[in-house]
């Protein structure tokens, strides 16, 4: 009888000693975040690093798959899903963002910026934190300003060195109401459009010109289809590293500060690669057969918007742009 129940409290050791050692891998969460550019970009490296540090700081309880080149949807489908919870993350321009977010349009407004250290003060300081509690109630947990880089414009046509070189030219835009209200302004024809269609696009012919920063037309490969780049500088285009609220508010107090460390690393990651892009690109642009316009009167290019401005105070308040422009 002794013999059986000392079978049975190994057996029973046994499977619990099993349980222990099959833990981890029953507790493993795996979540899925997704970004419009190739792995080997400035979004690649953010979302490789994200991933590497959510992994190590959690022991391999969290788990990120990493999608590229739009493998999961464009910019818009991505944030979609990540407000409907179908996907944990994304991270993203702002371009399809204040469809979700209105309060983030003022950001794209063009000549907003001085230069990336001011740009990155402002995301890093009160306006940039306080405008990543605007996405909550709308079903994200914002965990960090990313950066796509100051936008330049590229197009098969003309070399454009003033604003009035951009008269009629048709030019693919983000889907944002702010960027296609300037080009506008400068006589542009903008044809919004999701980023995954606008190689084949400038390819056909469907659209003579895009615009972006250096680190996506070099890592887009964007000079197989385009003769002429003039670096404009209009628009910073910010970036933000989205998440699931809900996937987010069932983290524990420890894993949340997990996750919003592992943003910040991605962050300067992706700013480091964007700084080292923009010392390499446009050589390299060049030598691949860019024709490149490196000074253009960027007064030129603000006097023509002197419409576009007027609305943009009446939109956004001048005080919040002054605030913004001036901020140190």
């Amino acid at each position: 009888m002794k013999s059986i129940r000392l079978k049975h409290l190994a057996l029973a050791l046994s499977i619990f000693a099993s349980g222990i050692a099959a833990a981890p891998a029953m507790a493993e969460t795996t979540m899925r975040i997704s970004i419009t550019l190739p792995k080997n970009s400035h979004y690649g490296v953010a979302i490789d690093t994200f991933a590497t540090e959510v992994e190590k700081r959690t022991n391999g309880r969290y788990k990120i798959q990493t999608f590229y080149s739009s493998a999961l949807g464009a910019e818009r489908e991505s944030v979609e899903s990540v407000q409907l919870g179908t996907q944990a993350l994304t991270f993203t321009s702002t371009g399809p963002i204040p469809n979700f977010v209105p309060e983030v349009k003022i950001l794209d407004v063009p000549f907003l910026f001085r230069d990336y250290a001011h740009a990155r003060a402002v995301l890093d300081g009160p306006i940039g934190q306080e405008m990543l509690q605007k996405f909550e109630p709308k079903g994200f947990k914002a965990l960090a300003w990313g950066e796509n880089g100051f936008r330049h414009m590229t197009n098969s046509k003309r070399l454009v060195n003033a604003p009035e070189d951009l008269k009629g030219l048709k030019m693919r835009t983000m889907e944002n109401p702010v960027h296609i209200q300037a080009y506008k302004t400068f006589g542009i024809i903008p044809t919004p459009m999701a980023f995954s269609e606008v190689f084949t696009a400038l390819q056909q012919g469907t659209v003579d010109g895009q615009e972006n920063p250096l680190s996506v037309i070099s890592a887009a490969k964007l000079e197989q289809v385009q003769k002429y780049l003039s670096l404009t500088g209009h628009v910073y285009s910010p970036a933000v590293l989205l998440m699931n609220k809900a996937d987010y508010d069932k983290l524990s107090d420890a894993d949340k500060k997990v996750f919003l460390a592992a943003a910040k690393e991605a962050v300067k990651a992706d700013r480091a690669r964007i700084d080292q892009d923009e010392k390499t690109a446009v050589a390299d642009l060049r030598a691949k057969g860019m024709q490149v316009v490196e000074k253009v009167d960027k007064a030129k290019f603000r006097a023509a918007l002197t419409p576009a401005y007027a609305d943009f105070e009446k939109q956004f308040g001048k005080a919040n742009l002054e605030k913004i422009q001036n901020y140190k």
